[in-house]
Parts: C-alpha cells; sequence; structure tokens
C-alpha cells in the first residue's frame, strides 16, 4: 500500500516535470490545439472524479455514520468550502491567466514570468490537498476509496500539469534564463503537491469521522478549477471541439478505470 500512495502523489509532480523539460526541444510554447486536447482531457478526468471518486464516497461514508436521508449535508457544506477556498485563493494571489500585453519591456516581463511561478505553485497547493485526502481514505481502508479511483485522479492531475509546466519554463528560457535554470523551476512549481498531499494524510488520520467534509472539500475545490482555469482555456478560439472531444474522452477513461481498478 505504501508504494501504491508514494507512486500515486509523484505521478502529478512528475506531470509537471515533463510539461518543464519541453524546454529542452522546443523553443516556443506549446501549440494551442495541443494545449486545448490536454486541457479539456484533464477536465473530463478531474470532473469525472470529483463525482465518483469524492462526492459519492463522502454521501456513502455520511450514510455509514447514520445520517440517512440527510447525508447529503456534509457533502454540500465540504463542497461549497472547497469553491469558496479557491475563491478567496484567487483574490489573494495573482490568476494564472495573464494579458500577454502586459508583458511590454524588460521588467515587466520578468515580472510576470515571476508571477506565474508564483500563480502556479501557490494553485498546486489545493490539488496536493486533494490527493492527500484521496489516499489518505485509501490508506485508512476505508471501502468508498478505491484504489482505481485514486490513480486516476492522479492521471487527471498530472495532465493538467504538463502544459502548466510548459508554460513556466518555456516563457522563462525565452526571457534569457538558461534551459536547466528555467526547467528547475518549472519543476519546482510542483513539488508542493506531494508535500501538500503527505501532511494532508498525516493530519487527516485525526479526522477520519470527518472524512466525508474532507472528500466533498477537495471535490469542490478540483471543479473550481475545472470550471474556473480548464474549461476556458479549453473553449477557447476557433476549432475548440477537440477540446469538447477530450473532455468526453477523459470523463470516460475516468469512469472505466475507476471499476476496473476498484
Amino acid at each position: 500500500m505504501t508504494g501504491k500512495v508514494a507512486l500515486g502523489l509523484l505521478i502529478p509532480f512528475l506531470g509537471t516535470m515533463l510539461g518543464s523539460g519541453c524546454v529542452y526541444f522546443m523553443k516556443r510554447e506549446l501549440k494551442r490545439s495541443v494545449q486545448r486536447a490536454l486541457t479539456g482531457f484533464a477536465a473530463g478526468v478531474m470532473v469525472a472524479a470529483s463525482i465518483w471518486s469524492l462526492i459519492i464516497p463522502a454521501m456513502n461514508l455520511s450514510e455509514q455514520q447514520g445520517l440517512g436521508k440527510l447525508a447529503f449535508i456534509p457533502s454540500v457544506i465540504g463542497f461549497l468550502m472547497g469553491i469558496a477556498f479557491l475563491l478567496l485563493l484567487d483574490k489573494i494571489t495573482p490568476h494564472l491567466h495573464m494579458n500577454a500585453a502586459q508583458s511590454e519591456g524588460p521588467r515587466s516581463r520578468v515580472q510576470r514570468a515571476t508571477m506565474m511561478v508564483l500563480a502556479v505553485t501557490l494553485h498546486n497547493i489545493p490539488e496536493g490537498m486533494t490527493l492527500g485526502i484521496v489516499y489518505a481514505g485509501l490508506v485508512a481502508g476505508l471501502p468508498e476509496v478505491t484504489a482505481g479511483g485514486a490513480l486516476a485522479l492522479s492521471l487527471g492531475i498530472a495532465i493538467q500539469n504538463f502544459p502548466e509546466g510548459a508554460i513556466i519554463s518555456l516563457p522563462l528560457h525565452a526571457e534569457g534564463m538558461s534551459r536547466h535554470k528555467a526547467f528547475g523551476y518549472g519543476t519546482l512549481t510542483g513539488a508542493v503537491e506531494p508535500i501538500g498531499a503527505l501532511l494532508t494524510i498525516f493530519f487527516a488520520k485525526l479526522f477520519l469521522p470527518i472524512m466525508p467534509y474532507f472528500l466533498a472539500f477537495a471535490a469542490g475545490a478540483m471543479l473550481y478549477v475545472v470550471v474556473e482555469e480548464l474549461i476556458p482555456e479549453m473553449s477557447e478560439g476557433e476549432h475548440s471541439n477537440i477540446g469538447v472531444i477530450m473532455f468526453a474522452l477523459g470523463f470516460a477513461l475516468m469512469m472505466a478505470l475507476d471499476v476496473a481498478l476498484g
């Protein structure tokens, strides 16, 4: 079990690392169509994971705790708290999507790159918490949390992290930073995820009675990222059908993995 947990926590970090590695063989950013495809696929996986790996298990746990027809209450409260947490995070931190026109001039380009590193790093913290909550349930032996669902969640976040790593390392290199250093900065933005996940696993063991709230909180945080970040990206510009198609494929794959690997 320990090996599975370690692998599951490292998969999203590997996605960031691979994306950052684009700096070694690409001079410019990822093609827009590739970004839309990856973003749509990740969004589909994460929406399905929010339902089957987080919200449904949260309600099942509440039923087992004797809430009966009121089993939805912890899920509703936790879900809304997850949304509120990400809303607050977006208010107090720099937003990932910044107008390219703001990058005029050497100083502003450096500031933009610095803010992008900070934004991606901070936005990875809730994803690490989400992973930690799911794997904490897996370690605790909760039957509602399956190994397949946890693994699929890790893969979905890793796919989302791939373009994020690229949009950090490539602009940094374009501003004159060495490839190795740009790769290092891009990779470090993903390091907070396994760290945050491990801390969440450690503390979640103390709060197993309120695990339904934690699971629903993770679902709210994840769906906020999907609606606020991923869906606008996959639908941007002309010929955005590729994003919708990949969303459907990601959603279907997550459903299949949750059952097949469960």
